[in-house]
């Protein structure tokens, strides 16, 4: 079996999460008891199978009793980011069709102010503290028995992920009655080729509502490891919790890697970090020098993936393997690798083209079927828009992205919804945003703006634009700076010629990925 439930009965005292600032450890006897009353709560507030809930929550040790209530009850989980404001937030409640919306006293700014922009929210539940529309989960839940519900089924997550065109989409897979004991195939061969099992420690930096952090924590929960949760991400922090909690695995971003490595070299060197056995990175592409520099500093225990939250393909490369392939994403764990050309033909190694996985699973963009008709060809083989090819030996490599998403720090970043902003000021004739190299987060967001006067071009304008931009969308999406063009380049037919200007910025390097 694969699900806390089994660790509760062997190991009942276990912790199953550790909060490394705290220290508070919640067991899997008492994960799994939460678990279940969360269930019949759920039950009791009329959520049946395939239906859907929201969690607006920091990392928090009761994001886990959430999530594995949700999981027994079959519903579809989502996770919203705290970085969003009340509008962002209130898209993604209402697009998922969330009827329970579970939030925290943490969070209470922002889920304050959901309840009239949510009508199709039925229950408002928060956890540690109850505060205006949200009645005290605890409370609610305790009521009801610790042991299961009589009509368990296996649920679903469902993440938004930012797209090339419109809002943020939920990645949705169809509802499958599966046991709540099914692993979603690719966390499953994760885990066969990391190695997790009871004797894993595994330490998550991130947010728990991204991807990444969600679907390896919670398959450490699956197989009776312990997961300790970072309430924030902090260099020092990081290498204190390695060697404070013996922790074996791990999985980061690169920015975290570039933190690392800027800190002193005599405090690195004080802690002990010798018990990782794994160490993941995701989410973003990791420059070639600091990926040796990690490799220097941690050995061989760095493994990298390639893959979106689709979970529609996967590579992986190991340390050993990146040596003697330098800049390589690995080759396929999931899914069988296809190198297409616009045409829809397939290119022999070395020859660049878009990047399908062949054998993918089945997922929909929610209430978006042009976009997802859009990542999938005639084949059925799926791509993440990346561009790149393969060498004789199938490891693939990454030489750009067809659409201009923005990763910044491991985060995806939506530039049209920057751009539409930023289009409405008055001061703005023609405006356009995307990504530009950055030595700690491998992109920030930049814009280039077209003024109505040129003569008004300067630092003043700048700082009014950018202060428009972040009083109206969540700083993370807002550029970091903006230059000035007298003329954007645009097609008569009114396209952007975007690459023109974003290949000023990334001039002299042969891939256009950090």
């Amino acid at each position: 079996m694969t699900h806390p439930r089994l660790a509760a009965s062997r190991l009942p005292d276990k912790a199953a999460v550790i909060m490394a600032g705290t220290g508070a450890v919640l067991s899997y006897c008492a994960l799994v008891a939460r678990a279940n009353r969360g269930a019949h709560l759920l039950r009791a507030l009329g959520l049946r199978p395939g239906d859907h809930i929201a969690v607006l929550m920091e990392n928090n040790i009761r994001f886990f009793e959430v999530y594995w209530a949700a999981m027994s009850a079959g519903l579809y989980f989502t996770p919203i980011s705290t970085h969003l404001n009340a509008a962002e937030a209130a898209y993604i409640v209402n697009d998922c069709g969330a009827t329970v919306l579970v939030s925290s006293a943490a969070a209470r700014q922002v889920a304050q102010q959901l309840p009239p922009l949510c009508p199709a929210v039925a229950h408002w539940l928060a956890v540690d503290a109850p505060f205006g529309a949200f009645a005290l989960w605890e409370e609610a839940a305790g009521i009801h028995p610790d042991t299961p519900i009589a009509d368990e089924v296996g649920g679903h997550n469902m993440l938004y992920s930012s797209g090339t065109t419109g809002q943020p989409k939920g990645i949705k897979v169809p509802f499958a009655n599966n046991p709540i004991e099914a692993m979603v195939p690719i966390m499953a061969s994760f885990a066969r080729t990391m190695g997790y099992g009871e004797d894993t420690i595994y330490l998550s930096p991130a947010p728990l509502y991204h991807a990444a952090p969600l679907g390896f924590s919670t398959t450490v929960q699956r197989l009776g490891g312990t997961v300790v949760v970072m309430e924030k991400f902090d260099a020092e922090g990081f290498l204190a919790a390695v060697q404070r909690f013996g922790v074996t695995h791990t999985q980061v971003v690169p920015t975290m890697f570039v933190r690392m490595l800027k800190l002193p070299a005599e405090v690195r060197a004080s802690y002990d970090v010798s018990s990782l056995r794994c160490a993941l990175h995701a989410a973003a592409p990791c420059p070639v020098d600091v990926k040796q520099q990690m490799i220097d500093w941690w050995g061989p225990c760095i493994i990298e993936q390639y893959s979106g939250s689709e979970g529609s393909g996967c590579t992986l490369i190991t340390s050993e393997e990146w040596l003697s392939h330098r800049g390589s994403v690995g080759k396929s764990l999931l899914g069988t690798i296809r190198i297409v050309d616009d045409e829809g033909r397939v290119l022999p190694p070395g020859e660049p083209g878009t990047i399908y996985f062949e054998g993918s699973r089945r997922f929909a963009y929610h209430n978006d079927p042009d976009k997802t008709a859009g990542v999938f060809n005639a084949q059925g083989w799926s791509t993440l828009g990346d561009v790149g090819y393969l060498d004789e030996e199938g490891y693939l490599y990454l030489t750009d992205r067809k659409a201009y998403m923005i990763i910044s720090g491991g985060v995806n970043i939506y530039p049209q919804e920057a751009e539409g902003v930023l289009t409405m000021h008055p001061k703005v004739m023609d405006v356009a945003v995307f990504g530009v190299p950055n030595a700690e987060f491998g992109e920030e967001v930049k814009a280039v703006v077209q003024p109505v006067d040129m003569n008004q071009a300067g630092p003043e304008l700048e700082a009014e634009l950018l202060a428009f931009c972040r009083s109206r969308l969540a700083a993370l999406k807002c550029p970091r700076s903006i230059d000035f063009e007298a003329q954007m380049p645009r097609q008569d037919n009114g396209k952007l010629y975007k690459r023109l200007l974003r290949d000023r910025y990334w001039a002299g390097r042969s891939s256009r990925i950090v």
